[in-house]
């Protein structure tokens, strides 16, 4: 009975020590572009615009969903919006101890991937809420009902509702989807029950793709089926086949092996110890290894390996990085094993909470202060008057929902209207930016110091309307450099 309370006091810890790993992601108002373009649909899908259609990106229209849903529930903030990570990181803790029990491996075990994954999750972007944390509870649940025993149809049935919900999130699922019924269909291959086998695969393709075939319908009935092909379809392939120069990549992924470095320690002792882990163990590492390999292939597919791409390997990693130190643990003290293995849980827990806290502290004690964009913001609505829009030319587009201004375009992301990735999108972004300044936005905000990543087209056409049209306001500093708004001159 008394470990029982203990278990239950346990699975009761999650959700306060997630939210207390998680306390920074509640200060500042940006960690992450591609989180205030989420949002920013969002909000505009509560007034009837439609994402893709009324705001362009090149993501299914998942993320938006979910972050409207939460604000719908709680109220259209930017506190909603990591709450709403934060709750992700929540279930997949928890589809991580379903996993290990479904595989037959003990409670413990499970407890310390979860602990490791809820730790490590403030690391390379975890913090904001981005696809890679909304899509985890999903593709977690998934394979661990592959790895459940029961009837195998009820558990597809929910394996193919799990992965077609995070299809319509990022695609790059797609690998670890694949994993989960090879392992479901293992059996079945094996006793060469082809018609079975058959209609297994084709009732989960079908599941899989229903909730992305829904939206695309659903588009169509709205007459903007072209939008939708054009952003979630054909731009993730082009965006794909670009890719990022050979040593862009060797430089991300040498960061991230260096920040991620004791998730690739911790499994050693597993591999080693192989053949003197109890079968349980050596199972759950032979998974861990082959999920691995498959979250190595979605990180890859898009070819450009930012930070928060590599959060995929998370799941696995944990799982792997708990087998080793429990096994480990195991192999060096028979007795004490598991009091040994949760010291070292412990340890991992908050050795990258405190690395994250380091990096946050260290351009100063003002983590209780607004920042640059709520700064700047906060500065546009003390002058706006009704009607008044904002143009963000290339710095954060958190700024438009900050305050309040109507988008003066469909594409509020910079990269994608003044920046590098404009081909993308299938439409001339020199005649949509000149649009946009003709408009004549009452002001426009500028990055100083990424200015140089703009296009060289765009540049000349914006400096030209700052020259002609508008006042410079007061610059605002930020770790990245200055920010400057531009005003409107009256009586122009």
């Amino acid at each position: 009975m008394s470990r029982r309370l203990a278990w239950v006091l346990a699975l009761l810890a999650i959700p306060p020590l997630v939210l207390g790993l998680r306390w920074f992601s509640f200060l500042p108002s940006v960690m992450d572009w591609d989180e205030s373009l989420y949002l920013l649909q969002a909000r505009e899908w509560a007034r009837g615009v439609w994402p893709l259609s009324g705001v362009w990106d090149m993501h299914p229209v998942g993320a938006p969903a979910m972050i409207l849903f939460a604000f719908t529930i709680l109220g259209e903030s930017i506190t909603t919006v990591r709450l709403l990570g934060a709750i992700c990181v929540m279930a997949t803790c928890y589809a991580l101890i379903a996993l290990v029990r479904a595989a037959g491996g003990p409670r413990a075990l499970g407890l310390g991937a979860a602990l490791l994954y809820a730790g490590h999750s403030v690391l390379v972007g975890g913090l904001t809420t981005n696809t890679e944390i909304l899509f985890a509870p999903m593709v977690v649940a998934a394979l661990a009902l592959a790895l459940w025993r029961g009837p195998e149809w009820p558990r597809l049935l929910g394996m193919g509702v799990l992965i077609g919900l995070a299809l319509t999130i990022k695609p790059v699922v797609t690998p670890e989807g694949c994993l989960a019924f090879a392992l479901l269909a293992w059996p079945t291959l094996q006793a060469r029950r082809w018609g079975r086998l058959f209609a297994m695969a084709g009732a989960y393709l079908v599941l899989c793709l229903l909730p992305t075939l829904l939206v695309a319908g659903a588009y169509a009935l709205r007459g903007e089926f072209a939008d939708w092909l054009e952003s979630s379809i054909l731009a993730p392939f082009q965006y794909a086949s670009e890719g990022a120069p050979a040593e862009v990549v060797r430089h991300r992924v040498s960061l991230i092996l260096l920040e991620m470095h004791w998730l690739f320690v911790l499994p050693i002792p597993a591999l080693l110890l192989l053949r003197h882990l109890s079968p349980v163990l050596r199972h759950l590492t032979l998974f861990g290894l082959a999920w691995l390999a498959v979250a190595v292939l979605a990180v890859a597919v898009p070819g450009h390996y930012f930070d928060h791409y590599f959060l995929i390997l998370l799941p696995p990693l944990v799982l792997l990085s708990a087998v080793g130190i429990f096994g480990a643990a195991a192999y060096a003290a028979p007795v004490r094993g598991q009091w040994l293995a949760g010291g070292v849980v412990v340890a991992m827990v908050l050795n990258p909470f405190l690395v994250d806290l380091r990096k946050r502290i260290m351009p100063g004690f003002h983590l209780g202060q607004p920042d640059a964009p709520t700064r700047i913001a906060d500065a546009i609505r003390a002058e706006m008057r009704p009607g008044d829009v904002v143009f963000v030319a290339n710095s954060q587009p958190v700024i438009y929902f900050l305050t309040g201004s109507p988008l003066p375009t469909r594409f509020p992301f910079p990269a994608h209207l003044t920046g590098p990735f404009g081909d993308l999108v299938g439409v001339n972004m020199d005649a949509e930016l000149a649009r946009v300044l003709a408009s004549r936005p009452r002001f426009i905000v500028q990055d100083i110091q990424h200015w140089y990543g703009v296009r060289p087209e765009a540049r000349a056409l914006i400096a030209a309307s700052l020259d002609a049209e508008y006042e410079p306001m007061a610059p605002f500093s930020n770790p990245q450099g200055p920010v400057m708004i531009h005003r409107l001159r009256e009586g122009d």
